[in-house]
């Protein structure tokens, strides 16, 4: 029974706590664009810049 009297307590700071990183989490945009990151693995850029290939023929 004592220990409720500390663990109820802490449990309600725990759930404040997660409640405001959520918040921030949510304002600060961290769940803008869920699907970009994992496309961008996708994307091909492996095209040869044209601007290295003048530089290259120069020479």
């Amino acid at each position: 029974m004592e220990s409720l009297f500390l663990l109820i307590p802490l449990s309600l700071i725990l759930v404040g706590l997660l409640a405001w990183i959520l918040h921030w989490s949510i304002k600060s945009g961290q769940f803008d664009d869920l699907d970009g990151p994992g496309q961008s693995i996708l994307m091909d850029d492996d095209a040869p810049n044209p601007q290295h290939l003048r530089e290259s023929s120069k020479k």
